[in-house]
């Protein structure tokens, strides 16, 4: 179990570097943006296009992040995964905390599935918070926009 929890930490700061270096970039791509919408007209199709943009974006990001955990699967050589499609299936299901269970890890590397769970709600909740504040600068830019 020890080295499930040591590869799983591992694995977590893999996740965590590329979602900060990701939203970094598309936030920093953001404000460069923002400066040259802030002299243009603010229609909702820019608005939509914004954040439907941030939201492919971050699903970009999650699926490299579900990729990398399965690579880290498909190495371990379980029984249970024998193929990158096997091992990209479980862990999105892993990831997302669905967790069908028509594919379970059996033995000491369970802990793996465990934190990567958890490390993909904490994922999640980043990608949520940054939607978030997307939605609340257009909200705010159509507020200043009225007065």
């Amino acid at each position: 179990m020890f080295k499930s929890i040591v590869l799983g930490l591992l694995l977590t700061v893999a996740t965590v570097g590329i979602h900060a270096a990701g939203t970094s970039f598309w936030i920093e791509r953001l404000k460069r943006r923002a400066a040259v919408l802030a002299k243009t007209s603010r229609g909702w199709l820019l608005h939509l296009r914004l954040l439907g943009s941030t939201a492919v974006v971050l699903l970009l990001l999650h699926i490299v992040e579900v990729t990398v955990w399965a690579l880290a699967y498909l190495w371990l050589n379980l029984a249970e995964i024998q193929s990158i499609e096997a091992a990209t299936y479980f862990s999105t299901v892993t990831f997302t905390a669905l967790g069908y269970g028509d594919l379970v890890i059996a033995g000491p590397w369970r802990m793996l599935a465990a934190i990567e769970s958890m490390v993909g709600l904490l994922i999640f909740g980043w990608s949520t918070a940054m939607l978030f504040t997307v939605v609340q600068r257009i909200w705010e830019s159509k507020a200043d926009e009225s007065r």
